[in-house]
């Protein structure tokens, strides 16, 4: 079985964690096969962005296929090949899309012995592998599809936001790597009580302006006040870029996930591409290489290929 399983855009500017939303493209894809010895093993790993293990118990896509079959089929065995299609600490979720195809995969080989928002627990345990953080905002996303809400991570609990069906995003990766846990460890471990509820304010307008349609709300929400402003200092031009995309008609721009690839949001295709050439630009005058994605929001999340 060969299974997709897309990039993501995490925090989506406010919701550092709890917030996140499928691409289109890029993806992952993993091809799986049953096997008469027990435990999850790597087969093949084909990818141009470098090196990934082969340690069942350090890569992301067998942690969290191996903890699935562990919960729901013990004793059965998995074979996979992994195929990475996006750069490495890119900020697209690439660690989350490899353990999101894998566990699908488990999971349909298996049988279906549960829901897909079950799935995400055992994705999330991969993402620790990864990263040190058991975190569920682009694992969640890339298996589900759409817009998802982490509501709570004890007991977990995610929740599908329904948003408006022309929104299209420009996202701009620049050819600058950024390690998750090292984009954590430049986090303030204190937030004033004023920015907390700024914050706060801009999580529940984003969240009430998808699910109404209302592109105002939306805009006005699209801002980070706790996270944005620790980590851009690490990624050359970002204030620059994002002006440029809001000036060209984006309803809000941000890092996407702990970056350094940046997102736009926008209204039509049209804006998303004007916005992703302002990003493209904003970077070439750093000197800095980028390839640029535009896409809708994908619905599907991880599915079967063939």
């Amino acid at each position: 079985m060969k299974v997709f399983a897309p990039a993501t855009v995490a925090n989506v500017a406010c919701g550092f964690d709890i917030l996140g939303f499928a691409l289109d493209r890029p993806g992952d894809t993993v091809r799986a096969r049953l096997s008469s010895e027990p435990g999850v093993t790597i087969e093949k790993i084909t990818s141009q962005f470098g090196d990934l293990p082969f340690d069942p118990a350090k890569n992301t896509a067998s942690v969290a296929a191996a903890a699935f079959l562990e919960r729901y089929k013990p004793g059965l065995g998995l074979v996979l090949e992994i195929e990475k299609q996006m750069p490495i600490g890119s900020g697209l979720g690439s660690s989350a899309a490899s353990a999101a195809a894998a566990v699908f995969a488990a999971h349909q080989l298996a049988g279906e012995p549960c829901s897909k928002a079950d799935l995400v627990e055992f994705a999330m345990l991969g993402e620790a592998v990864a990263c040190g953080s058991a975190h569920a905002d682009n694992v969640a996303p890339s298996i589900i599809g759409g817009f998802t809400l982490i509501r709570s991570y004890d007991p977990l609990h995610v929740l599908s936001i329904p948003y408006p069906n022309h929104l299209r995003t420009a996202v701009v990766h620049p050819e600058i790597e950024i390690r998750t846990e090292d984009a954590r460890k430049v986090l303030k471990r204190n937030v004033p009580l004023h920015q907390a509820i700024a914050q706060f304010g801009n999580i529940a307008g984003l969240v009430l302006g998808l699910c109404t349609s209302d592109s105002s709300v939306i805009a006005t929400s699209l801002d980070d006040v706790i996270i944005e402003p620790e980590r851009s200092v690490l990624i050359p031009g970002f204030m620059k870029a994002k002006v440029a995309a809001i000036e060209a008609g984006a309803l809000g721009c941000s890092l996407s996930g702990s970056g350094p690839s940046i997102f736009a949001l926008c209204e039509s295709e049209e804006i998303a591409i004007a916005a992703g050439k302002q990003i493209a630009a904003v970077f070439q005058e750093q000197g800095i290489a980028s390839t640029t994605y535009i896409s809708g929001i994908n619905n599907q999340g991880a599915k079967v290929l063939d």
